[in-house]
């Protein structure tokens, strides 16, 4: 009688050939390829708005000699609104564009699969919910924000080097510009703008995601409305406002936490270091930050159980 070898599936545990399986398909990654492939929304939002804000941009190049000969002849600080401004506006869009984009995905993600009935087809891989829910989850967590920020860096960059040559051809040089505008440093706020947001707006992500998994249909009136409606029978029958508070707090309590305000007379100095107006370890110390992450894991959980259960709509 032959002994069966060691290595030898059949004579292996059910979990260790699952788990072997699983390293060699890679689940989680092709989950991940997947939604990308099916929300290409994700990457082409932030395009088209660095397009639009970079042909805004062209045509402003035209007056941009004039601009900073006019500029020059003003306090510091109406020179930073003049030639800095439109790159603080330009990589605000693209980042509210970016957590727009995280919202409807999270809305959407797993309440569509169920309304075109393809979950049954995912659910006949070899894919636990864990790890699907997991891959959905990644996308507002890590790859919006990649997005947004290479996106950002990208559009900055070109209407730095546009504005520099323009700049250089029919104006006083580009130094005035990249002055009020230094790269390096608005490289490293933006990193750590989305960082922090991202972290911050987790438990909202999560909110969304399980309602997504749980509501049949009218997913954003269900996310939206239920919130305002605590807030409002609150107000009614306490008088108090606590829900509308947190939900403030929530939506933008982040910058106050990250963030020192400038001077108050910026008339009266000659610059301002942004770098120097983080507040990260405030920030990180923050309770609201780590209380909001446990229950954005919560929700997560909830949504890995309610797309084990829920059916097709």
């Amino acid at each position: 009688m032959s002994m069966m070898s060691d290595t030898d599936p059949v004579a292996q545990p059910a979990p260790a050939v699952q788990a072997a399986a699983a390293a060699r398909t890679q689940p989680f990654l092709w989950s991940l390829r997947r939604e990308l492939w099916e929300y290409r929304s994700v990457y082409i939002a932030p395009l088209v708005v660095a397009a639009l804000i970079l042909f805004g941009y062209f045509i402003r190049l035209w007056r941009l000699p004039q601009i900073v000969e006019r500029a020059q002849n003003q306090p510091w600080w109406k020179q930073y609104v003049e030639l800095a401004l439109p790159f603080a506006i330009a990589t605000a869009a693209i980042l509210v564009t970016a957590v727009i984009v995280a919202v409807f995905y999270c809305l959407g993600t797993l309440n569509t699969e169920r309304r075109d009935r393809s979950i049954l087809f995912w659910k006949s891989l070899p894919v636990s919910d864990l790890t699907a829910v997991l891959a959905k989850v990644c996308i507002p967590l890590i790859v919006i924000p990649i997005v947004a920020i290479v996106v950002a860096l990208a559009t900055q960059l070109v209407m730095l080097g546009a504005a520099s040559a323009v700049l250089s051809l029919r104006g006083p040089g580009p130094g005035a510009l990249w002055s009020h505008w230094p790269e390096a440093q608005a490289v490293l706020v933006l990193v750590y703008l989305v960082a922090i947001g991202t972290l911050w707006y987790a438990p909202i992500y999560g909110w969304l995601l399980m309602v997504s998994a749980w509501a049949k249909r009218m997913t954003f009136l269900w996310a939206v409305l239920t919130p305002i409606g605590l807030s409002i029978v609150e107000k009614i029958a306490f008088d108090t406002s606590y829900v509308g508070g947190l939900l403030r707090f929530r939506l933008k309590g982040f910058l106050a936490l990250a963030f020192t305000e400038p001077p108050h007379h910026i008339e009266n100095i000659q610059s301002i270091d942004p770098v120097a107006l983080m507040t990260p370890a405030r920030f990180f110390a923050s309770p609201g930050l780590w209380l909001g992450l446990v229950v954005a894991v919560a929700f997560i959980a909830a949504a890995v159980w309610l797309r084990r259960d829920r059916e097709p709509v």
